[in-house]
Formats: structure tokens, sequence, C-alpha cells
């Protein structure tokens, strides 16, 4: 790991000598491309999995420290004993003004990474089921390249801005842990509070060169819930001595789709979806329990809270029809889950209007709300205390996507093994936009 760090350094210090901190931003990213590129192919070929971003975290760390960034490393604290957090947060103040937060995650996915790419991972780690591999199959590798380049084009152009900006490297976003983790160690109290918090994610259904923004709900809410349907157990010939949890827990399936159909809103938008069914050891034998594996989805805190209560009801209701006793009733577990992404449509109407003036109206698209879910959320506060959004950065190649629209065909997703974006293309336009973004914000008067 260090080794190839020594790669990405050399490439920097084979830059132009003198740059030119006037120059337009398009130029200075075209400067910077070829030591953009090799710290995202370093991160591409280096993924870490949620909880273990150590040299990840320490690589980002060290080439914030070039920059003249105060960095402050280890920052989070998580719900487990003796888990280190590798959050990170780096601050350079630059005179009076208002206090930016751009924010990157940092980790990777267990994914076989089946790209083809010279580059691939080829990282392989021991999980609880065996063995896997490691990927940055949701892109985390090209947010953070975007992260270092928009912190290295902001120390260039000091003197276009000036307050205090904060960047802050996330750990265990696939998990929904790391913002929590990070908020819980006092992160709005050890370092300034933000004015605003900004932060882009890689699209997998939008050419590269564009940008997407969306105001109000971006994306949605999402919880885990876990329903252990109790019964009683005995031989399948005489299903009649026993209270068999796998017809109860089938009913609780069927039943619980009519929460969407039925007890919600057409106009509000939402999911329940039962991913996992587990019951049962052999074809005679009828089991004491069933667990149900659910995940939840939707954009208003009322609509969530609604579903989590019918779920519990649903459960109780249907197993005390089934003659199940009191004592015997489904236990239903809801973790702590991560709540929708608001963008503040002041600030998402600002940024639009940035994004058009540096890439051209016609790379700025309005996009749709999305299923998917998103722990940047939780740095808005409870009562959307501080104006947050997050833009979306358009990573398929554009011939590609072209040709994927045209014929109809599905595009490979994010969190899908052969997910492999225009970084080049991806790179120049996040980094302008991220960078144009933080120069209005805290423009010079």
């Amino acid at each position: 790991m260090r080794v190839i760090r020594l790669v990405v350094v050399a490439a920097a210090l084979l830059a132009p000598a003198a740059l030119s901190a006037q120059a337009p931003l398009e130029q200075m990213v075209d400067e910077e491309l070829a030591w953009l590129l090799a710290t995202y192919k370093h991160f591409h070929s280096h993924p870490e999995l949620s909880y273990e971003e150590k040299e990840t975290a320490a690589h980002v760390a060290d080439e914030l420290r070039q920059l003249g960034f105060e960095v402050t490393e280890n920052v989070g604290t998580y719900n487990v004993a003796d888990r280190t957090s590798y959050g990170l947060v780096a601050v350079l103040r630059n005179g009076a003004g208002p206090t930016v937060w751009v924010r990157t995650d940092l980790d990777g996915l267990p994914i076989d990474e089946k790209t083809g790419l010279p580059y691939a991972s080829r990282v392989r780690v021991k999980v609880a089921a065996g063995e896997t591999g490691v990927m940055h199959a949701c892109g985390h590798d090209l947010h953070m390249t975007n992260f270092l380049g928009t912190a290295k084009l902001l120390t260039r152009t000091k003197d276009r801005w000036s307050g205090t900006l904060v960047l802050l490297g996330q750990p265990a976003e696939e998990v929904g842990a790391g913002a929590t983790a990070m908020l819980r160690d006092g992160l709005y109290t050890r370092f300034p509070r933000p004015d605003f918090v900004i932060a882009l994610h890689d699209s997998a259904s939008l050419p590269a060169g564009t940008v997407g923004l969306r105001e109000g709900y971006a994306l949605a809410s999402a919880d885990s819930v876990d329903i252990v349907v109790r019964g009683a157990g005995g031989h399948g010939a005489y299903p009649h001595t026993t209270k068999d949890p796998v017809v109860l827990a089938a009913q609780i399936v069927l039943a619980l789709q009519t929460i969407v159909s039925r007890e919600t809103n057409p106009q509000d938008a939402a999911v329940v979806t039962v991913g996992s069914f587990h019951a049962g050891t052999k074809h005679n034998i009828i089991p004491d329990e069933a667990r149900l594996q659910l995940t939840i989805r939707s954009y208003k805190p009322e609509v969530r809270q609604r579903i989590i209560s019918s779920i519990e009801r649903i459960s109780r209701g249907l197993a005390e029809a089934a003659g199940i006793p009191p004592e015997r009733a489904p236990t239903v577990r809801v973790s702590d889950g991560t709540p929708s992404t608001y963008n503040d449509p002041a600030l998402t109407e600002r940024l639009a209007g940035i994004f058009e003036r540096v890439l051209g109206k016609e790379n700025v698209i309005h996009t749709d709300p999305v299923m998917g879910a998103e722990d940047f959320s939780h740095y808005t506060l409870v009562g959307r205390q501080i104006p947050t959004t997050m833009f979306w950065l358009g990573a398929v190649p554009p011939a590609r996507w072209k040709e994927a629209q045209e014929k109809g065909e599905t595009l490979p997703s994010l969190h899908s093994a052969e997910f492999a974006p225009d970084a080049e293309t991806a790179l120049r336009t996040g980094v302008r936009a991220m960078t144009a973004a933080v120069l209005d914000l805290m423009k010079t008067k």
C-alpha cells in the first residue's frame, strides 16, 4: 500500500512547477489530471471494507496535510467496544467568512470485481461465510479522488474565497454507521460548526460529464426489521398438534404487502420488502420458529413510523388469530436506520445555478428522488438545522449510456461487480463542480 502511494506522489511531482492560481478551473483540472487518475486507480485497486479503512484514511490524511490542512484522525465512536473509527476531519482557515464542509465516504464493498480493468481490485478478505473480494462498486474511489482534487484546487485559489473549509472523510457509510459515529464523537463541537454541508455521489444512470440535482427529498430512509415468528413445532405428519410458524410467517409476508397498497397515501412513496425467510431444518419437521428480514424505505418521517407500527400490528394480530398465546407473540426488532436525505431547496437551487455556469445548462439534470439511502442525511441534524445537499455525478461512459438508451438496456448499477465508471470524464466534471460550489459559497466580497 505504501509503495503504491509513492507512485501517486511521483505523479504529482511531474505536474507543472508553476501553476497559475488565477487559471480557469477547467485548466487547473487538466493540469492535475495525471495526479487525479493515479490517485483514483490507487483507491480503486486498494479498497477496504467498512470499519477497516485504516490505510485509505491514512492516505487521504497524508494528502491533506501536504496541502496545509490541519488534520485530525480517528474521529468517531461506534457502539461497539474496542472498534476504531477511521474518520478524519481536515480544517483550512482562510480569514473571516462562512464555514463550508465537504464530505466523502471511504469504504468499499464485499464484492468480487468483474470489470476486467487493468487496475481492478484483487483484494480478498476473510468473512464469516469464508472469503470474498473487495471492490469500490459504489464509487467511493471516485468520491475520494474528487474530494482531494477539490482540496487541491481550493488551496490554489485561496485569494478567491474567505472563511473556513472543513473536509470530512467518513468511514462505514455502506453499513450506515459512520455519520452517527462521528456525530457521537462531537463532530460539530470539536470542529467549526458548518453553515453548509455538501457532497457528491456518483450515478450509474447518468452519463459522465453531467451532474444531477433534486431539491427536497432526494434519497429514502432505510430501516432493517427482524421478525421472529414463534409457534409450537412438531411432526410434519401431525400438523394439528402444532402451531405452524411457517404458515403464519407466510401469511405475515402477504399481509405486509397491504401496508403500501392499502395503508399508505398513494402520493407518499414507500417500500416494504421481505428479503429473507428462514425456517426449519427438514422435510417432515414443523419448526418452532420462522425468521423474516425486511427492508423498509420511505421519505417522510411520519410515513416511516406508520410503516413500522403497521408491521408490529399485522405480525401480532395474525399470530393472535392463529391461536398463538401472548407469551409466544412474534418479536419485531427495528435496527437503527438511516433517515431520508433532504436537500435544502435554497442551497440546491444555488448549486444548480453554479453548475449551469461552470458545466453548461445542458449538463445539469433535474433528477427524480430514489429509494436508495445514504447516511449523509444525518449531517443536517434533527429538524434540518444545517442546510445540506448531495448531488449526483454522472459516471457512465457517454457512448455506452447513449447505446443503452437507444436499445432499452439496463446498465450495471451501483453495487454491481461490473460497475466501471468513466473515471477521467467524471473526475473532470466532479472536481470542477465541487470546487465551483465551494468558491461560490465562500466567495470574497
